[in-house]
């Protein structure tokens, strides 16, 4: 998790020293590791290390190659051996990720690009082309933002320097916005809230030349790749093998990895294989910590639900207990310390730049125990079952895809077979499962308005009728002359995986490289390429995984069902903190924007205090999403906002103070 930053006037002129210093002072708490960089002419170029593996302390950044070509890397090379192979004229076994991408870019040009394998993002520099090419990998799994005029041209792996430094002020992208505020839908990974600054897309390359920005797609799953066995062992144990694979790929560090153990399937599966793979010494690794974190006041409503007992099994089978957090005890505790927090406004403003809207509220402390364990015990790398669910068929199991995929193929007495069989195991009529079905290949005209738009009543509706689209969740419609419908979903799905992760930026304060298991290309071309059936089978989640990992992971994890609970009933909030909270509808930087009808969300707010029923979490996040636009405006970064009356004393902005009706809660495994 090394970080850059570039610098190119197309004039020729040097950028000045005082811009790079502070440039510099902003990349420094990411990378401690290294200061190098590279100027010429117009060229600047810093790169920050953060080492992970014996091989990047051996690199020299930024990489020249036998061309001129310069390239900052920052990344995880998982198919070196096999480059390497391929290069064996100008690489050696012990040759450094980046020297093994620059001989790749001396043979293939970009087209070397889908041939890298791993998480990383790059830039190079072409002095004889006078380009910048930028590019991530498939997943974007790594950070790497650009903005461009026609003077010159700005890439860094933090937003940071894209705002500050720059002598000017920015207008917030409403599209961002709406993806954010539509959580869990996450903004489009392309995207950052800032007008002219952008993200390079995964799975994309940015050619960049004065007059010139073109991006490209280097690499796509293939929607006709098959992969067919006789047998159901056959499917298990190539699922087995490409687990294996691409937690092995991560296990590469030269410290010890701590992996999260939630208790749940995804997070277990990796432990467990983690475990499987050292065990026969296959694993570049020095040892396995666990952490894990449950909340035990779940405990009064549905022992179950309590995490910990899942948690231990795994620690059971692999006899170490890991680093454990009760964030039910944490959240009580401040609870009782609420009327004493700082707003988030004046947190902000007395500590550092918020990019993104929450990013930068200070670590709870939740993450602050885990920054405290990480550094104690010498992590640097983190394992996160994060992107499980969606490939091996782990929410709640739907004939639709199925049903499509029947429907395209026009096989109707199987469709048939199939629907009644569905129909029985989840006790509902057949034709509503068949029109599920049906309306995935219609127009949205003809299918309906879907159910889960995320816009709150209080959105001016043009704002909404503009951004319809990251409101909806980007739905999209199956094509029936396509790919399979469950390839499609797939991708659809993977698009929700990638704009997750674009979402997730770099935090100073718990500083690690992030791995996922899951995110593993040649894993999900796998998964993508075999039949829907072997996934999911009628009523059964993860029917595949659970075969695939008798005797890996505990079976009591593996027979685990999925439940549903109501939490423990929150606090409502008091009447003393209710007037301060009507304040901030007095005036809001978000309507002046065109964002918040400001009565409405006066409205809601006084709804709230009386505990009528209110989308809660979307009136906690413009609450947020206000605070952050103050500290926008403080910062000077907001292109031209409504002079701020009043500063907004600490409990006006704090979100927390707000909690809402006793709802149904649904523990994802």
């Amino acid at each position: 998790m090394s970080v850059q930053f570039g610098r190119w006037n197309f004039e020729g002129q040097p950028p000045a020293p005082d811009y790079i210093e502070k440039v510099g002072a902003a990349l420094a708490p990411y990378g401690p590791d290294s200061n190098e960089s590279y100027s010429k002419g117009g060229i600047k170029i810093l790169y920050r290390a953060f080492h992970t593996t014996n091989e990047s302390r051996r690199e020299k950044q930024p990489c020249s190659s036998p061309s001129g070509v310069l390239i900052t890397w920052d990344g995880r090379l998982d198919n070196r051996a096999d480059l390497i192979s391929k290069l064996r004229d100008s690489l050696t076994v012990n040759s450094t990720d980046v020297a093994i991408v620059a001989a790749s870019y001396e043979k293939w040009g970009a087209n070397c690009l889908g041939k890298l394998i791993g998480d990383w993002a790059l830039s190079i520099w072409n002095p004889r082309e006078r380009s910048v090419l930028l590019a991530k990998d498939p997943i974007g799994t790594r950070h790497l933002y650009y903005s461009f005029d026609e003077k010159q041209l700005t890439w860094s792996t933090i937003l940071d320097p894209l705002i500050l430094f720059t002598g000017k002020s920015f207008g917030i992208c409403e599209e961002y916005i709406a993806g954010w505020l539509a959580i869990p839908v996450f903004p489009a990974a392309h995207l950052t809230p800032y007008v002219g600054i952008h993200s390079v897309p995964p799975s994309s390359s940015v050619l960049l030349q004065p007059g010139k920005h073109i991006v490209s797609e280097y690499w796509h799953f293939d929607p006709g790749k098959r992969i067919r066995y006789r047998s159901d062992p056959e499917y298990e144990e190539h699922f087995r093998s490409a687990l294996a694979i691409a937690v092995q790929r991560r296990l590469r560090s030269d410290r010890p990895v701590l992996a999260e153990l939630s208790g749940g399937m995804d997070s277990s599966s990796i432990v467990c294989m983690a475990d499987t793979v050292m065990a026969r010494g296959a694993a570049e690794c020095p040892r396995l910590d666990t952490i894990s974190w449950f909340d035990d006041t779940y405990d009064q409503v549905e022992p179950d639900s309590n995490e910990f007992r899942w948690i231990s099994k795994v620690e059971q089978k692999r006899n170490r207990v890991g680093f454990h957090i009760n964030t039910g005890a944490l959240r009580q505790e401040e609870a009782k310390q609420v009327g004493s927090q700082k707003s988030f406004e004046r947190e902000l403003e007395n500590d550092r730049f918020a990019a993104i809207p929450s990013s930068n509220k200070g670590l709870s402390e939740y993450f602050k125990r885990y920054a405290d364990y990480m550094k104690s015990k010498g992590h640097r790398v983190t394992f996160s079952g994060i992107g499980g669910d969606e490939p091996t068929g782990g929410n709640v199991p739907t004939p639709t895809p199925e049903l499509q995929n029947l429907l395209a193929r026009a096989r109707f007495l199987t469709l048939a077979r199939q629907l009644k069989a569905w129909a029985t195991k989840m006790r509902t009529p057949r034709l509503p499962l068949l029109w599920e079905a049906v309306r995935g290949f219609l127009p949205r005209a003809v299918a309906g308005v879907p159910e889960n738009i995320h816009a709150a009543p209080w959105f001016h509706s043009d704002f909404t009728r503009r951004n319809r689209a990251a409101f909806c969740g980007y739905q999209f419609r199956i094509k029936l002359f396509g790919p399979l419908p469950s390839f499609q979903d797939h991708i659809n799905k993977l698009e929700a995986n990638r704009r997750f992760v674009a979402y997730c930026g770099l935090q100073s304060e718990l500083l690690r490289e992030i791995r996922y298991p899951y995110y593993d290309r040649d894993f999900l071309e796998f998964v993508y390429a075999i039949p829907l059936e072997q996934i999911v089978r009628v009523g059964q989640r993860r029917s595949l995984m659970k075969r695939a990992l008798v005797g890996i992971v505990p079976n009591e994890l593996l027979n685990r069902r999925r439940k549903t609970f109501a939490p423990p009933e929150p606090k409502p909030i008091s009447s003393t903190e209710w007037p301060s909270l009507m304040d901030i509808a007095q005036y809001t930087i978000g309507s002046s924007l065109g964002i918040i009808d400001r009565d409405r969300f006066a409205i809601a707010l006084e709804k709230a205090l009386y505990k009528e029923i209110v989308p809660i979490g979307s009136l906690k996040r413009t609450l947020t999403l206000e605070s952050w636009l103050r500290h926008l405006t403080i910062r000077g970064a907001l292109t031209n906002p409504t002079p701020i009356e009043k500063r907004i004393d600490s409990s006006t902005i704090d979100a927390n103070t707000l909690q809402a009706p006793t709802q149904p809660k649904s523990l994802a495994s």
